[in-house]
């Protein structure tokens, strides 16, 4: 069986920080990762989950909403996928670090974890959690650039 483009990623090398993960047609993915990989700690589920929450409501709510095809974690709990399409990398870019700060400045309810119509799992959620992860996250993504959507070699 032919081995998946994500799984073709030396994880050993992978840092904390956004990288373009492939393009398939008009849909380009990107790897948000908080964590590198196999170094524990990673993201717990329930920050994880609030995370989820917050950020796809804040992009599906941005000027670029339209262009947001999914939000999503990773399994291995290092991080997120972002799909977008119709989006120069420099807007994706600053989209992600205004959702950042952005939650790690939230203190509001979290947007679809009011009760259980809403979410599948809504009484799994940490706040504070996500704001602190999202707090750690900022200085990395501080200052990224399209030429640091690379995975290295």
């Amino acid at each position: 069986m032919k081995k998946i483009a994500s799984f073709c990623v030396n994880h050993d090398k992978l840092l904390p920080g956004i990288y373009l993960s492939r393009i398939d047609g008009e849909v380009v993915t990107y790897d948000i990762r908080l964590v590198k990989p196999n170094c524990p700690p990673y993201l717990p589920n329930p920050v994880m989950h609030t995370i989820e929450h917050l950020f796809a409501t804040f992009a599906r709510n941005s000027a670029y909403g339209s262009h947001v095809v999914y939000f999503g974690p990773m399994g291995c709990r290092t991080g997120f996928y972002f799909l977008v399409t119709g989006m120069a990398h420099e807007d994706v870019i600053a989209l992600i670090q205004d959702i950042f700060r952005r939650i790690a400045a939230f203190d509001e309810p979290i947007p679809g974890a009011s009760c259980s119509a809403e979410c599948g799992n809504y009484l799994e959620h940490d706040l504070p959690g996500a704001r602190e992860w999202a707090e750690r996250f900022l200085p990395v993504i501080d200052g990224w650039t399209p030429e640091k959507l690379r995975y290295e070699e």
